[in-house]
């Protein structure tokens, strides 16, 4: 009876579910990506709060336009990061995860360009707007390279799509149109 015992709990008691909140390295992003993301996340950060103490501005537009762009990559590439770093990405209901996180990436990458080449254009030469026009550089340098990191890792998402072979079996709807109403 003991025999019996042991065969019947190894396979009948439940065993504990070990959950991890960090899912790294994981199918959409990789170790290295993960702490080029980090990096991002605290340049944005830090982009952002030396912007916001600027106090004054004689031609504010490109102050303006830093802020919207640091505060915006540094919110949305910390819920990216969050998203891409756990589990709760398989909750939202969106299935091309590479090719969000490399659209968003690129287009953060050039946008943090301009607002920190119009700011270092534009500003009062304080120390504070350029240290702040320094860390909008350095996430600059950061976006880019989690974009290059990105192609050198997996390509571009949106091309390979476009390569796989066409599907050309016939479908009922399409019988119907190639018929010209001749059934």
């Amino acid at each position: 009876m003991a025999t019996t015992d042991t065969v019947y709990n190894t396979t009948t008691e439940q065993q504990p579910k070990t959950r991890k909140w960090l899912n790294v390295p994981s199918e959409n992003l990789e170790t290295i990506r993960f702490g080029i993301k980090v990096i991002e996340v605290l340049l944005s950060f830090v982009a952002f709060v030396m912007e916001e103490v600027v106090s004054n501005c004689s031609h504010c537009g490109p102050l303006y336009f830093f802020e919207f762009v640091s505060c915006t990559a540094f919110l949305f590439t910390m819920l990216l990061l969050i998203l891409l770093a756990t589990t709760l990405h398989k909750k939202v209901g969106i299935d091309i995860w590479p090719t969000l996180d490399f659209v968003y990436t690129t287009a953060m990458a050039f946008l943090f360009l301009i607002a920190s080449v119009v700011f270092a254009a534009d500003n009062g030469q304080t120390g504070l707007e350029k240290g702040t026009v320094a860390f909008g550089f350095m996430a600059t340098i950061a976006f880019f390279a989690d974009f290059g990191f990105f192609l050198k890792m997996r390509g571009i998402p949106c091309q390979m799509r476009n390569n796989q072979p066409a599907d050309h079996t016939p479908r009922p709807e399409s019988e119907k149109l190639n018929s010209n109403g001749t059934e």
